[in-house]
């Protein structure tokens, strides 16, 4: 299949999979129903990513990375997906690729000097401190109810998140706190800079969720009582913590889609080579009408992702805010993943439930996807706000009433 991908995109994709298939795959292989994958292995193969120039690839050169335009990147990240260890050995995985956008993005130079630069190097974690537990926000972050104030030359946040994504690995975090209580919440929040051993800041727990074994993925609950941090970790505008997320959220939800797809393609092509060699009743499983009919549905499903993805991922390339697109994208790559990894899984049949095919990981993995980076209702919501804006009573001109 042929996409609008420029010669370096291509090349770079075509790289990352080699990478992939060669390095990453076997470690995952040694690892599977035995993680969580030591932090070891995963600098062996950042080390052999950055002597390949497939490194962070989204990040400019002066940072440690390719210089690639997000739109160029795209294809690489699926490749990357198709490991679940293959996001965070070309430094691509989240939480850590939202946070050093947004740092590049709205990050002051000091800023960019003690927590883009190590970031990008892979010398700190990071964790976006967004979600909180009722009657907080949660997929209505309207609702947030962290609060920080200024005093003198400090601000002083107050709250309790959850769902922070490698928050209790995390060195530093980015949270988002009210910091106008009577403007609304779109207008009066704020971004901040937290380093994670500041007085007052307690991981209270590591959520226990389903998915996440290879990598040992943590999502943490954590307080914020009275933490202190300089005025100058302010990271963007004051007030603009929303705009600033949303510039963070549109491309992350696209580069989520994109690792996921990875995941599912690399889930076909597990259950291709499984049916085509497994035989019952009479022939190989792959000959039977039913079989061949799901994989063509993939096929097909996945191949439409792949488009809407770039179509989106073009309007942000082009300065489009793409709020609609990208939701639309964001809630059929969520389902369609989930689907195909499912069906790719029952084509497998008992061996696609044990733990010596990816695809056991893959499933706990992906059902994740239509919660994070905002719910499938949410961006529903989206869609047909915007697709009620404009009714046209016109429409029904000339349909028959009946009152009664």
């Amino acid at each position: 299949m042929e996409y609008d991908d420029t010669n370096a995109a291509r090349e770079l994709a075509a790289g990352v999979r080699e990478f992939v298939d060669e390095r990453v795959v076997p470690v995952e292989r040694d690892y599977l129903g035995d993680g969580p994958v030591p932090d070891e292995e995963i600098a062996t193969l950042r080390e052999e990513a950055r002597e390949r120039d497939l490194y962070a690839p989204q990040m400019p050169t002066e940072y440690g990375g390719q210089g690639l335009n997000f739109r160029d990147v795209l294809p690489a990240f699926e490749e990357a997906g198709r490991s679940l260890l293959g996001p965070s050995a070309i430094h691509v995985a989240a939480p850590d690729e939202g946070n050093m956008h947004t740092l590049e993005l709205v990050g002051t130079e000091a800023q960019k000097a003690d927590y883009l630069e190590p970031l990008v190097a892979g010398e700190i974690r990071s964790g976006f401190s967004m979600t909180e537990p009722a009657p907080g926000g949660g997929s209505d972050p309207k609702m947030i109810r962290t609060e920080a104030r200024k005093e003198g030359d400090e601000w002083v946040i107050d709250g309790h998140k959850w769902w922070t994504t490698q928050g209790s690995d995390a060195d530093v975090l980015i949270v988002m706190a009210r910091t106008d209580p009577d403007a609304h919440p779109y207008e009066g929040t704020s971004l901040f800079l937290v380093p994670a051993d500041t007085e007052g800041v307690e991981i209270v727990r590591d959520i226990p969720h389903v998915g996440g074994e290879l990598l040992g993925s943590s999502h943490a609950e954590i307080r914020y009582d009275e933490v202190r941090v300089p005025e100058e970790n302010l990271l963007g505008e004051e007030n603009r913590g929303f705009t600033h997320a949303q510039q963070r959220l549109g491309p992350a939800r696209l580069t989520h889609c994109m690792r996921y797809t990875g995941m599912a393609s690399r889930a076909l092509e597990v259950a291709k080579a499984y049916t085509s060699e497994r035989e019952a009743f009479g022939g190989a499983l792959s000959e039977k009408q039913s079989v061949r009919f799901t994989v063509a549905e993939a096929e097909t499903r996945l191949h439409a992702v792949r488009t809407m993805v770039r179509d989106a991922a073009g309007r942000i390339a082009a300065g489009e805010e793409a709020r609609v697109p990208v939701s639309m994208a964001k809630t059929f790559t969520a389902n369609v993943v989930q689907e195909v990894i499912d069906d790719c899984l029952q084509l497998c049949g008992g061996n696609g439930i044990g733990k010596d095919l990816p695809l056991a990981d893959f499933y706990e993995d992906v059902r994740a996807f239509r919660l994070i980076d905002g719910a499938d209702e949410v961006h529903k919501r989206v869609v047909a706000r915007d697709a009620f804006r404009d009714v046209d009573p016109s429409a029904i001109e000339g349909v028959t009433r009946y009152e009664e």
